[in-house]
């Protein structure tokens, strides 16, 4: 049996979408930047997260830094982000010219440990930028109460968290603003790269709006140095189409998950996700630890198992941050995660078998290797 990681053509060829006719739709209007379509979508986006105002970006890197700039973070500032997190962060924090503080997760969660934020905040710190990672809301109860008690700027990164929530509100309306990216594979996602920063501000709105349309609210006349990243009018529609049902979308990789989680047997080799099905873990992705990843990875490919590794080497032992003099001996936790983290095929509406497959092949690698 053959078991692509994501079937992708299979999300978008759903009828209900009906996405060529939007696309048709939208060649008709004329309108292709800026226009009617990302208006609607900006309001629509934001009103789903329980955030007031959206501002439309051509990536959720662009808008992580848009988003930072527009409330004046800089060189001089410090912005403490996870240590374990896709570079994006961390490159959106170094466009600002801010410094990172890079900060261990749990290993329970793969997202940021509140315990361990406190000790890294100085009086250059401006912001704390959380990152619900693989698509699982982050203890953002506690690390709100931490922002709170030193004036320090909560941001998060919804780039995987799309739709997931918990008892206090929606990924994405937890602080001061947030970033969402809609890369074809996100749970919402467009047929191309899109972003969208949302906050509850109407003038850091404006800055953000001006700075990703070269620092100009009124064309040929710049009041600030910006730069060119703007959701066009066919992501836009797109993107509206499938906004009704990314619910149900969550829902169906939550099944999966699901199933993984009862169809895996447990192996002193193996940590499985934590078994969150409440809504508070949206399920971008089935992520495992695994003593002997590169081996199992081999097999699953043999056995026609397509899998991914998010990520292989962490931000700070990438040759792009080896000017910061990181010792990657400070972040064990981390170490481990990307020497033994391996993603396991998952998308909504994965069929049983497939997913059975997956379990099956995976339970006897471990049997054949010891367990």
């Amino acid at each position: 049996m053959k078991v692509p990681y994501f079937d992708l053509a299979f999300i978008n060829s759903d009828k209900r979408l009906d996405l060529e006719a939007t696309v048709a739709g939208v060649l008709k209007s004329g309108d292709m930047i800026l226009g009617p379509q990302v208006k609607a979508f900006e309001s629509e986006f934001a009103a789903h997260c329980g955030m007031t105002f959206g501002v439309g970006v051509g990536n959720a890197l662009d808008g992580m830094f848009t988003m930072m700039i527009s409330y004046g973070i800089g060189p001089g500032d410090e912005v403490i982000v996870p240590a374990n997190t896709y570079i994006a962060t961390w490159l959106a924090v170094s466009r600002t010219g801010a410094k990172i503080v890079p900060v261990e997760p749990e290993l329970d969660t793969y997202c940021i440990d509140p315990r361990k934020i406190l000790k890294e905040i100085t009086t250059r710190t401006k912001a704390i930028l959380v990152v619900h990672l693989y698509g699982l809301v982050t203890r953002v109860e506690e690390i709100k109460e931490i922002c709170q008690n030193n004036g320090l700027l909560l941001f998060e990164d919804c780039a995987q968290a799309h739709g997931a929530y918990n008892h206090i509100g929606q990924a994405g309306s937890y602080g001061d603003a947030s970033v969402f990216s809609f890369y074809p594979t996100k749970n919402l996602g467009a047929l191309g790269d899109a972003g969208i920063i949302l906050t509850n501000a109407s003038n850091i709105a404006d800055t953000a709006r001006m700075v990703r349309n070269y620092g100009s609210k009124e064309k040929y006349i710049n009041e600030m140095i910006g730069v060119n990243s703007r959701l066009d009018e066919i992501q836009a529609a797109i993107l509206r189409k499938k906004i009704p049902f990314l619910q149900e979308s969550n829902a169906k990789r939550i099944h999966v998950a699901q199933h993984y989680l009862n169809a895996i047997a447990p192996s002193p080799k193996m940590k499985l996700p934590l078994p969150t099905f409440d809504g508070s873990n949206a399920w971008h992705i089935f992520p495992i630890l695994h003593k002997q990843r590169d081996k199992l990875k081999e097999y699953l490919t043999q056995n026609g198992i397509e899998t991914l590794i998010h990520y292989p080497i962490p931000p700070y032992k990438q040759k792009a941050y080896e000017n910061l003099a990181i010792n990657e001996n400070d972040f064990p936790i981390t170490n481990t995660i990307h020497e033994e983290t391996i993603s396991l095929p998952l998308w909504p509406g994965m069929p049983g078998e497939k997913t059975n497959y997956v379990a099956a092949t995976l339970n006897k690698f471990n049997l054949d290797n010891g367990n």
